[in-house]
Protein backbone atom coordinates (compact mmCIF):
# COMPACT_ATOMS: atom_id res chain seq x y z
CA UNK A 1 0.00 0.00 0.00
CA UNK A 2 2.65 2.72 0.96
CA UNK A 3 5.07 1.54 -1.79
CA UNK A 4 1.57 2.40 -4.26
CA UNK A 5 0.71 5.72 -2.72
CA UNK A 6 4.86 6.83 -2.72
CA UNK A 7 4.91 5.21 -6.66
CA UNK A 8 1.79 7.52 -7.61
CA UNK A 9 3.01 10.50 -5.58
CA UNK A 10 6.22 10.64 -7.42
CA UNK A 11 4.81 9.20 -11.02
CA UNK A 12 4.45 12.30 -13.56
CA UNK A 13 1.26 13.77 -15.11
CA UNK A 14 1.54 15.06 -18.12
CA UNK A 15 3.62 17.48 -16.97
CA UNK A 16 5.07 17.18 -13.58
CA UNK A 17 4.65 14.60 -10.56
CA UNK A 18 2.52 15.96 -7.57
CA UNK A 19 5.58 15.30 -5.48
CA UNK A 20 7.96 17.48 -7.81
CA UNK A 21 4.89 20.16 -7.58
CA UNK A 22 5.27 19.98 -3.52
CA UNK A 23 9.15 20.40 -3.36
CA UNK A 24 8.46 23.48 -5.64
CA UNK A 25 5.94 24.79 -3.94
CA UNK A 26 7.90 24.62 -0.60
CA UNK A 27 11.15 25.71 -1.88
CA UNK A 28 8.93 28.60 -3.23
CA UNK A 29 7.23 29.55 0.01
CA UNK A 30 10.80 28.93 2.01
CA UNK A 31 12.18 32.08 -0.42
CA UNK A 32 8.84 34.09 -0.07
CA UNK A 33 8.98 34.00 3.73
CA UNK A 34 12.89 34.65 3.48
CA UNK A 35 12.31 37.22 1.74
CA UNK A 36 9.17 38.80 3.67
CA UNK A 37 10.64 38.73 7.18
CA UNK A 38 14.15 40.03 5.98
CA UNK A 39 12.00 43.16 4.73
CA UNK A 40 9.74 43.61 7.65
CA UNK A 41 13.41 43.15 9.44
CA UNK A 42 14.84 46.00 7.24
CA UNK A 43 11.52 48.49 8.18
CA UNK A 44 12.63 47.84 11.81
CA UNK A 45 16.19 49.55 11.09
CA UNK A 46 17.15 53.34 12.09
CA UNK A 47 17.86 54.09 8.61
CA UNK A 48 14.11 52.87 7.43
CA UNK A 49 12.53 54.91 10.09
CA UNK A 50 13.91 58.48 9.35
CA UNK A 51 14.09 57.83 5.04
CA UNK A 52 11.28 60.00 5.09
CA UNK A 53 11.73 63.79 5.55
CA UNK A 54 8.90 64.28 8.42
CA UNK A 55 11.03 61.61 10.67
CA UNK A 56 14.35 63.22 9.67
CA UNK A 57 13.45 67.06 9.73
CA UNK A 58 11.03 66.70 12.71
CA UNK A 59 11.26 63.37 14.99
CA UNK A 60 14.74 61.92 14.44
CA UNK A 61 16.34 65.59 15.06
CA UNK A 62 14.54 65.72 18.86
CA UNK A 63 15.29 61.96 19.24
CA UNK A 64 19.27 62.56 18.71
CA UNK A 65 19.38 64.85 21.76
CA UNK A 66 17.71 61.93 24.01
CA UNK A 67 19.75 59.77 26.00
CA UNK A 68 18.46 56.88 23.93
CA UNK A 69 20.20 58.24 21.36
CA UNK A 70 23.55 59.25 22.70
CA UNK A 71 24.67 58.06 26.33
CA UNK A 72 27.19 56.58 28.58
CA UNK A 73 27.35 52.94 28.28
CA UNK A 74 26.74 53.12 23.58
CA UNK A 75 23.66 51.55 23.93
CA UNK A 76 21.33 53.24 21.08
CA UNK A 77 17.51 52.30 21.13
CA UNK A 78 16.10 53.01 17.47
CA UNK A 79 12.37 53.55 16.61
CA UNK A 80 11.60 50.11 16.56
CA UNK A 81 12.73 49.15 20.19
CA UNK A 82 9.98 51.68 21.16
CA UNK A 83 7.16 51.78 18.33
CA UNK A 84 7.42 47.65 17.41
CA UNK A 85 6.82 44.74 19.77
CA UNK A 86 9.88 41.98 19.31
CA UNK A 87 7.62 39.11 18.93
CA UNK A 88 6.36 38.16 15.74
CA UNK A 89 2.15 38.20 15.70
CA UNK A 90 1.83 41.78 17.87
CA UNK A 91 4.93 42.74 15.32
CA UNK A 92 3.21 41.70 11.80
CA UNK A 93 0.06 43.57 13.49
CA UNK A 94 2.03 46.64 13.81
CA UNK A 95 3.44 46.84 11.07
CA UNK A 96 -0.32 46.55 9.25
CA UNK A 97 -1.62 49.16 11.23
CA UNK A 98 1.63 51.02 9.77
CA UNK A 99 -0.01 50.95 6.44
CA UNK A 100 -2.43 53.57 8.13
CA UNK A 101 1.18 56.19 8.29
CA UNK A 102 1.66 55.08 4.56
CA UNK A 103 -1.63 56.54 3.40
CA UNK A 104 -1.54 59.46 5.58
CA UNK A 105 2.43 60.08 4.41
CA UNK A 106 0.54 60.21 0.30
CA UNK A 107 -1.81 62.39 1.84
CA UNK A 108 0.89 64.72 3.22
CA UNK A 109 -1.19 65.11 6.49
CA UNK A 110 2.28 65.94 8.20
CA UNK A 111 4.58 67.02 5.79
CA UNK A 112 5.64 70.15 7.42
CA UNK A 113 6.31 71.29 10.69
CA UNK A 114 3.36 73.05 11.21
CA UNK A 115 1.31 70.10 10.49
CA UNK A 116 3.29 68.08 12.56
CA UNK A 117 3.07 70.40 15.37
CA UNK A 118 -0.83 70.16 14.76
CA UNK A 119 -0.82 67.01 15.00
CA UNK A 120 1.37 66.22 17.71
CA UNK A 121 -0.56 65.82 20.69
CA UNK A 122 -3.48 63.01 18.71
CA UNK A 123 -0.24 61.37 17.50
CA UNK A 124 1.28 61.15 21.03
CA UNK A 125 -1.88 60.14 22.63
CA UNK A 126 -2.22 57.19 20.08
CA UNK A 127 1.30 56.04 21.16
CA UNK A 128 0.73 56.72 24.93
CA UNK A 129 -2.56 54.34 24.57
CA UNK A 130 -0.79 51.95 22.80
CA UNK A 131 1.76 51.55 25.49
CA UNK A 132 -0.46 51.71 28.11
CA UNK A 133 -2.75 49.32 26.75
CA UNK A 134 0.36 46.81 26.29
CA UNK A 135 1.94 47.99 30.21
CA UNK A 136 4.57 49.40 28.46
CA UNK A 137 5.71 46.49 26.76
CA UNK A 138 8.65 47.79 24.74
CA UNK A 139 10.07 49.63 27.17
CA UNK A 140 9.88 46.35 29.49
CA UNK A 141 12.06 44.53 27.46
CA UNK A 142 15.31 46.43 28.44
CA UNK A 143 14.06 48.82 31.77
CA UNK A 144 12.10 46.44 34.57
CA UNK A 145 11.61 47.46 38.37
CA UNK A 146 13.04 44.22 39.75
CA UNK A 147 16.32 44.63 37.84
CA UNK A 148 16.34 48.23 38.80
CA UNK A 149 19.46 49.13 41.40
CA UNK A 150 17.60 51.58 43.62
CA UNK A 151 20.30 52.29 45.90
CA UNK A 152 22.50 53.78 42.63
CA UNK A 153 19.41 56.04 41.72
CA UNK A 154 18.97 59.34 42.90
CA UNK A 155 16.70 59.93 45.91
CA UNK A 156 13.69 61.56 44.13
CA UNK A 157 14.41 58.64 41.63
CA UNK A 158 14.19 56.11 43.89
CA UNK A 159 11.42 57.54 46.21
CA UNK A 160 9.33 57.79 42.27
CA UNK A 161 10.30 54.34 40.80
CA UNK A 162 9.16 52.37 44.14
CA UNK A 163 6.16 54.55 44.39
CA UNK A 164 5.66 53.61 40.73
CA UNK A 165 6.12 49.90 41.44
CA UNK A 166 4.07 49.37 44.46
CA UNK A 167 1.42 51.22 42.38
CA UNK A 168 1.81 48.91 39.55
CA UNK A 169 2.27 51.52 37.14
CA UNK A 170 3.20 51.65 33.94
CA UNK A 171 6.57 53.43 32.41
CA UNK A 172 4.38 55.70 30.18
CA UNK A 173 1.84 56.95 32.81
CA UNK A 174 5.31 58.98 34.26
CA UNK A 175 7.93 59.18 31.09
CA UNK A 176 6.31 60.72 28.87
CA UNK A 177 8.51 63.38 26.42
CA UNK A 178 11.28 61.05 27.09
CA UNK A 179 12.38 60.38 23.38
CA UNK A 180 10.10 63.30 21.83
CA UNK A 181 9.13 66.87 22.84
CA UNK A 182 5.64 66.70 24.22
CA UNK A 183 3.13 68.50 22.60
CA UNK A 184 2.59 72.24 23.04
CA UNK A 185 0.78 73.49 26.24
CA UNK A 186 1.48 69.84 27.93
CA UNK A 187 3.85 70.29 30.77
CA UNK A 188 6.65 67.67 32.36
CA UNK A 189 3.69 65.71 34.58
CA UNK A 190 5.83 65.82 37.97
CA UNK A 191 3.96 63.23 40.78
Amino acid sequence: MIKRLWKWFWSPTSRFSLGALVVAGGIGGVIFWGGFNTFMEYTNTLEFCVSCHEMDQMVYQEYKKTVHYKNRTGVRVVCSDCHVPKEWGPKLIRKIKASRELWHKMLGTIDTPEKFEAKRLELAQNVWASMEASDSHECRNCHTYHAMDFKKQSRRGREKMQKAMEKGKTCIECHKGIAHKLPKGMEDEDD
